[in-house]
């Protein structure tokens, strides 16, 4: 069976084309964008059929849409492609709001169609070592992590159409008026998988809008989260900041040791201190070749990490599975960031995170 594949968003979605189109089970049969002409563009190279109208796009001959339309369009395009019968792949974050997560949730209820949640950070090999040495007790009982994203990204808060409304005529886009902690999911996806936890309750704080003033961006965000099995998370996510080059970085501790990213090599170096195997912290270096990937694993862009992604959910349409990062789990590692902004708007009150499962 050869699955029948739309994409709708044609910026990030130009990372999918390229994965999808190297896989012999699937056809990308329809894209579609906001912008004409770029729908247009790709539907011609593609030899798909273009569409500017997400509804008519929904209601075409699809088993699958990707969505990764910009962010505030993201619950509402996967509601409605679920609705429509057709699987979805969502990029991050799934929802801006705990009223759409809760929609969301409801909406794979009621359909029964696979609802992957994109997040490709926990597809990373450096991050699948740090499971690894974590599966292995390396650590121990574990205690406390934290995360940080840090990406200067005002080049592209102002002068970018976002389809919205925003990015044109001196307008920010949706980039510039996004609370940075709601995109805590690059870092705080790996924790929780490598945890196999979740967060039951956010504290946050901002420190208010600095740098770009004239945009209206808040610089930083951080958020403090208490996890279900009581360990303690720190997630840091800035986007309008003076910090070159961008970069991720996540640390672990346990009882028995701790791991972290090389913040100046992350996705190819860990440091790691395991009690009774190291007298101080030591450099390990990403095995790649321990992966055998085939020579067009890279062409999402981010390194490998697609490639094992769209696998998953290709998978778990053909073989009717769970997918490997559900609704839930996907809404575990958008709604902290959520109520960590809430908190941040309130001085800092703890907030509780709601657990969206049925009950």
């Amino acid at each position: 069976m050869s699955l029948r594949i739309g994409i709708a968003g044609l910026r990030r979605g130009r990372s999918f084309v390229n994965v999808f189109n190297s896989r012999d089970d699937c056809r990308i049969v329809a894209v579609c964008d906001l912008n004409k002409e770029r729908a247009e563009a790709a539907g011609k190279e593609l030899n798909a059929v273009a569409f500017s109208d997400f509804d008519a796009f929904c209601e075409s001959d699809l088993d699958a849409i990707v969505v990764a339309t910009p962010l505030p369009a993201h619950a509402e395009c996967s509601i409605k492609a679920m609705r429509a019968g057709k699987h979805v792949l969502c990029e991050v974050p799934a929802v801006r709001t705990l009223q759409e997560a809760e929609q969301l949730a409801k909406t794979v209820e009621r359909t029964g169609k696979k609802y992957m949640f994109a997040e490709n950070m926990n597809y990373f090999p450096v991050v699948r070592m740090m499971d690894e040495f974590v599966r292995e007790g390396k650590l121990g009982k574990l205690l406390y992590a934290e995360g940080e994203y840090i990406h200067d990204c005002r080049s592209i808060m102002a002068d970018r159409d976002d389809g919205l409304g925003g990015g044109v005529s001196g307008k920010p886009n949706w980039r510039a008026a996004l609370p940075p902690i709601l995109y805590c999911t690059h870092d705080l996806g790996p924790i929780l998988m490598i945890m196999e936890d979740r967060i039951v309750s956010a504290s946050g704080l901002s420190t208010g809008c600095n740098v770009a003033p004239e945009l209206g961006a808040i610089d930083m965000e951080v958020g403090i989260f208490h996890t279900a099995k009581g360990a303690v998370v720190k997630i840091l996510c800035g986007f309008s900041l003076e910090r070159q080059p961008a970069f991720h970085f996540i640390s672990m501790y346990g009882t028995s040791g701790s791991i972290e990213m090389d913040r100046y090599n992350s996705m190819n170096n860990l440091k790691t201190y395991f009690k009774g195997e190291h007298q101080s912290l030591t450099d390990i270096s990403v095995d790649f070749d321990r992966y055998k990937l085939p020579a067009n694993a890279q062409s999402g862009g981010h390194g490998v990490s697609e490639y094992h992604m769209v696998n998953d959910f290709v998978r778990c349409i053909l073989d009717d599975t769970k997918p490997a990062i559900d609704v839930y789990e996907g809404l575990d590692y958008t709604a902290p960031g959520i109520c960590a902004n809430l908190s941040a708007q309130r001085g800092g009150r703890l907030v509780e995170v709601p657990d969206f499962r049925p009950k």
